[in-house]
């Protein structure tokens, strides 16, 4: 199933479970303790009730407030209504893993004084993974995202995300790893520069349970950027064309580094916006990632 986590007109979270397409059922209308989206994840593993499995139960177990969430999307885009689509989760750290796809590959290559690196870890036993975001850092679905003003070459990376708990994977979001390739291009050692900054990241716009996306490398991503109301970018591809599983990347992750709970991991993008090709302040960028949903962010100066 989907969860969202939305905030009603008096700035109180709801957990909302998409059991059917467009229909949020409120679990918080029936256990108000099952405000955020971690309290039930800790409460299935301390029952050990598979999420979705004890989701249903207690959905069934009352009546909950039914929500339509093609209207709660139109006012979280107006910033007008009831209730505003909030990030799904409150992740402490945001990691992201590198140089996963062919395609990423030679753009990075491309953009670098120094491209064999790239060519390198693409090969390599041991991925490319850094620390990409703070809570604070990270945004939600139709928040403001960050160009640095320092850069004037920035790109979005539409990427699949992974939530880890108590050190397994447990479900999947949405990640736009903003990215600097000027920086990058400069020097290698600018990634942190390039890729760490205010609003460098956003995650959304729901976390879909491991029950419900049972295998993350069979999914259609899809991205567009529009600018004055026109489209001027789209690519789409597949997580199918992953040189990694996730599995593989959180594993590394971990390894001597031990992360907190609902951490949340960005696993590369295969989808790069042409050389001559920047964001610019107002473009819309948009995420669609199949069983997923679409993220979608305006851009800013920071």
């Amino acid at each position: 199933m989907r969860y969202y986590r939305i905030e009603n007109k008096y700035g109180l979270p709801i957990i909302g479970v998409e059991k059917e397409k467009g229909i949020l059922e409120s679990i918080t209308s029936i256990e108000e303790e099952l405000d955020d989206l971690g309290n039930l994840i800790k409460l299935s593993h301390i029952s050990g009730i598979d999420l979705d499995d004890l989701t249903k139960k207690i959905l069934d177990s009352g009546n909950p407030e039914i929500l339509s969430l093609n209207k709660i999307y139109e006012d979280s885009k107006s910033q007008n209504g009831d209730y505003q689509i909030d990030r799904p989760l409150d992740p402490p750290e945001v990691w992201a893993a590198g140089v996963t796809y062919k395609s990423s590959e030679l753009e990075r290559r491309r953009e670098s004084d120094t491209p064999d690196i790239y060519s390198y870890i693409y090969n390599a036993e041991r991925p490319e993974i850094f620390f990409k975001s703070t809570e604070g850092r990270c945004m939600g679905p139709f928040e403001d995202l960050g160009i640095r003003s320092d850069s004037n070459w920035d790109v979005p990376e539409p990427e699949l995300a992974f939530v880890i708990f108590r050190g397994s994977i447990v479900g999947y979001t949405i990640g736009n790893d903003m990215s600097s390739r000027s920086i990058e291009g400069d020097n290698p050692l600018y990634l942190p520069q390039a890729k760490l900054y205010d609003l460098s990241c956003s995650i959304g716009p729901c976390f879909v349970s491991t029950d419900t996306i049972k295998n993350p490398h069979e999914l259609d991503v899809k991205c567009q950027i529009i600018r004055n109301g026109k489209e001027v970018f789209s690519g789409n591809t597949s997580t199918s064309e992953m040189a990694r599983s996730c599995e593989e990347i959180a594993d590394w992750l971990q390894r001597s580094n031990t992360v907190p709970d609902f951490t949340t991991v960005l696993t590369g993008t295969s989808i790069v916006p042409p050389p001559d090709f920047t964001l610019s302040e107002g473009d819309i960028v948009k995420i669609e990632i199949s069983s997923i949903g679409i993220l979608e962010n305006t851009i800013i100066t920071v």
